[in-house]
């Protein structure tokens, strides 16, 4: 069991649990055991192949807990949870219901609720910024919403230590004072260099274009409709439950508590949480028209081009892959304390999803294998 291999592992490193916790994790592992939604023999070998993969993975990278689902034609084929959400309290992950630190996925959150204004001609995002962010200090060039949300822009990206971040930001347009003022690096257009400041200031734009707080927006527009029920933003005063307790390896090959971090600057581009079972409702809404028109979830997941002709394999908030001739579309998320994987592959409608409470963990081709194993099995 994922739950009991874990604690084989924290004993590797001098953590000795008592016989009475061991019994009573193996008792918590047998009740959360996850029936499978779909009952179809086909993918066992699949789950099989898959939950080995992960299980290696935790162990071998000393993974607290990991959470991931994997969705086919509608319907969520896999679900698991692997370890802890809470080493100290022994609190289990519970697959689809504990809340990890998404980082990057954020993105693609965002640009829903920006496709959402797409389509209602709210806005048009090839205006320059500032005709919808009026407090935008002058630039040595203007540059538009599509390329803001294409990282082409010439907005920097974190420096120093502004990835942990520690103050409080009460709105967006306070947490956009950590760059704002800076010159931009390129001429936009010319380069594809990523940037999370630049989705900070897309929020912003969202919040010019909606006349409404940009959490207010997204919840209104993006999650509320989606049913996307635990997706918030990751705010440290608020008791969120079954939030995760968020973790790091230290130079010394052991676990200890990630660092303090307040996300509050950052919301648009990496300061949501969520669930597989969130993001799986995500991806299958994104997959086809409905939450936004079949027009704009074409353009924004096409890649944007440069001003010399190449492409950026990125459009619109949106990461684009080839994988074995299929579009794939999604993002990773890294976080303090959180590594996530998101995935679309719209032509064999599925999506996975992998969910972690540690920083820095390398995925590797996992993700890759697992998707492989999936499609294997349905095309058999």
């Amino acid at each position: 069991m994922a739950l009991y291999s874990n604690t084989i592992a924290k004993m590797k490193l001098g953590i000795k649990p008592s016989l009475f916790f061991i019994i009573i994790l193996l008792n918590t592992a047998a009740c959360n055991t996850h029936e499978k939604p779909l009952k179809e023999t086909r993918f066992e070998e699949a789950i099989n192949f898959s939950r080995n993969l992960i299980d290696s993975l935790q162990k071998s990278s000393l993974v607290p807990g990991l959470d991931i689902a994997v969705a086919i034609d509608g319907k969520t084929i896999w679900s698991e949870a692997f370890g802890f959400a809470d080493l100290e309290l022994k609190t289990p992950v519970v697959s689809g219901k504990t809340r990890f630190r998404i980082g990057s996925v954020s993105k693609p959150l965002t640009t829903t609720a920006l496709a959402v204004l797409m389509d209602s001609n709210r806005i048009n995002i090839d205006l320059p910024v500032d005709h919808y962010v009026g407090y935008l200090p002058e630039k040595q060039y203007k540059f538009t919403t599509r390329q803001l949300s294409g990282h082409i822009a010439g907005i920097r990206n974190y420096k120093g230590n502004e990835f942990f971040n520690t103050r409080h930001f009460n709105t967006v347009k306070d947490g956009l004072s950590m760059f704002i003022e800076d010159s931009l690096i390129y001429e936009p257009g010319t380069q594809y260099k990523y940037t999370s400041h630049g989705f900070n200031l897309l929020s912003a734009v969202i919040e010019g274009a909606s006349e409404q707080t940009f959490l207010r927006f997204i919840h209104n527009t993006v999650f509320d409709p989606i049913g996307m029920e635990s997706t918030c933003a990751d705010l440290n005063d608020s008791i969120i439950i079954n939030r995760t307790s968020f973790y790091k390896i230290n130079g010394n090959g052991t676990i200890e508590n990630a660092p303090y971090v307040d996300n509050s600057y950052k919301w648009a581009g990496g300061g949501f949480i969520s669930t597989t079972s969130d993001l799986i409702l995500f991806g299958q809404a994104m997959m086809k028209p409905g939450i936004v028109s079949e027009k704009t979830l074409t353009e924004i997941t096409t890649s944007q081009v440069l001003d010399s002709g190449a492409e950026t394999h990125y459009g619109i908030g949106w990461q684009i892959w080839k994988q074995d001739g299929r579009k794939v579309y999604g993002h990773g998320g890294g976080s303090v304390g959180g590594i996530t994987v998101f995935k679309i592959y719209p032509e064999d409608e599925l999506v996975i999803v992998i969910l972690s409470n540690l920083s820095d963990l390398k995925f590797g081709n996992i993700p890759d294998r697992i998707t492989n194993a999936f499609l294997t099995a349905k095309n058999e």
